[in-house]
């Protein structure tokens, strides 16, 4: 017992020491920026009722520390400048250097805000000519928290040179290129992004109980450590699954599950192409067991073979009748295994796929064409039904198990900072819940903004760029409505929007064209806050005048005037319908700075799109000043994703 008071005792005082030492938080560094035009606030920990002093610049300030061993000062507004130190003095003393006075963004979201400098096109010429020290750029590293934490984990700031800036969010630098060169003050960039996160994980608690849409939601996520989360989930989802199958989960029996003569009669069915988060499965990480049965002929399984499997989110390792056929690491790439000879059967033949996901999505996914055997000239379908049972359930929460992970962990931590705005790109872990986007996102950007205590402050994003995605007009297409939703979200004040549909890649979501997102949305910032006026966006839809079967189309903020780059005149990307909801792709070209579009098959148009597709980039209308025409439709019909809903059944 004595021995125990000792080791209190002695823990105690060790405590006491570690907060008796005036602290800032993590991002507090050499080389940092702060915001300029509005007071400054600097906080940390230190012994309970310690006096402490700060000075910065020619201001001198005196706070005390609470019980509880916070304190905060709040330095006046300063104008742009530096290199300035800030000298903190308590019972320890804390000397900062080389600190600017300029304006910081925020830069948030998913992989495209995440992809660096590095990454992005003309990589090395680019670094060359970045020696720029008065751009500064903040990566927080990667955390997840149940519950708000008060501080991040982070390197420290880094100032922009040859080599530091191969680090940088591309977005965000090329951004504050064009910012800096135009008003030559100061530029700081925090980069809290995550790749594949969707916009749930960066909404706070808080955010969530204001929203009819989302309090039911947020009620049933117990405020609990991130331990006693994990083990909740582990044991419900295991018992949700278990259910479900019908069967234990038991690694060791899987290990048979790749063979021809296993009986999978029992097994449940899901859809594919389509990740499971969206069907029966739920959301699971882990390892997922799929198999379909087919049946050739015997001068089919003589012929040359290949097995096309569309995208399976993340790993796979497939087998045909037993016979290993192939293995992929990668998320977003097309499979398409060769099949050795004789593998294949007249009658009954097997496909297993043991799947491994990570985080985010999980399964087969992509283009129904692309699942598919093919038989020299001829192919058979593997789109439909196919069977599942779960191997194993990861053990670990991810950042997209529950809302506000990232939130607490990456975004709470940096309140009272002061900035000058955010940059986010996000959206593509959303597109199958697009249609409620119309909700998340906005309350995402309210939220944050409530939280900063800065009214309104301005929020620019990235429309979703091309991707070469499933669906259209006529099939429906989860990408086009979360572009929809973006452009919707354009209601909130002091927002903007980015459109990229003409600088994507069809083939790659992370299209590494950075540069020209960084000076649109510099664009945006310059009119809108820098007092520089320009065009800063392109054609948006106004309203349609409809005479017989030709529809002529107006729009706004057409700078100097519509323009496309064909030749000939001819602009694509449009599509029309009648009163039959039968979109069919339409002519299309300018008159009087007006879009008129018809089709020999309708001729009675009631409705138009534009860019109603993932894979817009043949879409060729712009304004003059070569900013692309924002997707739309006219019409308010069905969607795919109108039911889809962000859930955390998981804890109940």
């Amino acid at each position: 017992m004595k021995t125990r008071l000792i080791f209190l005792f002695i823990l105690f005082q060790y405590v006491t020491q570690l907060y008796a030492q005036v602290s800032l938080p993590a991002f507090f560094t050499d080389n940092m920026v702060l915001q300029r035009n509005t007071v400054i606030p600097v906080w940390g920990r230190a012994a309970a009722n310690e006096k402490i002093v700060l000075k910065f610049h020619n201001q001198t300030k005196t706070v005390k520390a609470d019980i509880n061993g916070r304190w905060m000062a709040r330095f006046d507004a300063e104008i742009a400048g530096g290199p300035f130190e800030l000298f903190i003095k308590g019972n320890n003393s804390i000397l900062l250097k080389n600190i600017l006075v300029g304006d910081v963004w925020l830069c948030s979201g998913q992989s495209n805000m995440e992809w660096t400098v590095g990454q992005s096109d003309n990589a090395a010429k680019e670094m060359r000519g970045a020696n720029n020290p008065f751009i500064r750029h903040i990566k927080i590293q990667h955390q997840i928290r149940s519950l708000p934490a008060e501080d991040v984990s982070t390197a420290g700031w880094k100032i922009c040179d040859s080599i530091s800036v191969a680090d940088f969010t591309g977005v965000g630098y090329f951004f504050a290129r064009n910012i800096y060169d135009s008003i030559k003050v100061p530029v700081g960039l925090i980069n809290a992004s995550w790749g594949g996160t969707n916009a749930e994980t960066w909404i706070s608690r808080e955010g969530f109980e204001s929203s009819d849409e989302f309090k039911d939601m947020i009620a049933s996520m117990p405020s609990i450590n991130l331990d006693s989360l994990s083990q909740l989930m582990q044991q419900t989802n295991r018992q949700r699954i278990e259910k479900l199958q019908g069967e234990k989960l038991n690694r060791k029996a899987a290990d048979v599950f790749k063979a021809f003569s296993f009986d999978d009669s029992t097994w449940p069915e899901l859809n594919a192409p389509q990740q499971w988060e969206v069907q029966s499965i739920g959301d699971l990480d882990g390892v997922v067991w799929l198999r379909k049965t087919i049946v050739i002929t015997e001068a089919d399984s003589k012929k040359n073979a290949t097995l096309e499997l569309a995208k399976i989110d993340d790993d796979d390792i497939t087998y045909l009748n037993g016979i290993k056929v192939g293995s992929t690491s990668q998320w977003d790439a097309k499979r398409k295994y060769l099949i050795p000879a004789g593998v294949l059967k007249a009658g009954k033949n097997v496909i297993a796929i043991r799947v491994v996901d990570n985080t985010g999505g999980g399964g087969i996914w992509g283009d129904s064409a692309d699942l598919k055997l093919n038989l020299d000239d001829a192919a058979v379908s593997l789109c439909g039904k196919w069977k599942w049972q779960v191997e194993s359930i990861q053990d670990k929460i991810s950042e997209n198990s529950l809302p506000s992970l990232c939130y607490n962990a990456m975004i709470n931590p940096l309140i009272p900072f002061k900035f000058k705005g955010v940059l986010w790109y996000q959206g593509e872990s959303n597109a199958t819940r697009a249609y409620q986007y119309r909700k998340t996102f906005p309350l995402l950007i309210q939220d944050w903004r409530k939280k900063s205590g800065q009214g309104d402050l301005p929020f620019y994003f990235v429309q979703l760029a091309t991707f070469n995605t499933s669906g259209n007009s006529n099939e429906g297409c989860d990408w086009a409505e979360l572009r929809e939703a973006q452009t919707g979200t354009l209601q909130l004040p002091n927002t903007g929007m980015c459109v990229t549909t003409d600088i994507g890649n069809p083939k790659d979501i992370h299209p590494t064209n950075k540069q020209d997102v960084g000076k649109r949305l510099a664009a945006i910032a310059l009119n809108n806050l820098y007092q520089k006026p320009m065009v800063c966006s392109g054609p948006v839809y106004k309203s349609i005048e409809i005479h017989g079967n030709e529809i002529g189309i107006l729009f706004e903020n057409t700078g100097t005037g519509l323009f496309t780059p064909d030749k000939y005149g001819y602009i694509k990307g449009f599509e029309i319908a009648g009163n039959d909801k039968q979109f069919y792709f339409a002519r299309a070209f300018i008159k009087n700075n007006t879009v008129l579009v018809s089709s020999d098959k309708v001729q009675h148009p009631v409705a138009v799109r534009f860019g109603w597709m993932g894979d817009a980039s043949e879409c060729n209308l712009f304004n003059r000043e070569g900013f692309p025409a924002v997707p739309f439709r006219t019409d308010e019909w069905n969607t795919v994703t109108q039911k889809e809903k962000y859930t955390i059944n998981l804890l109940k």
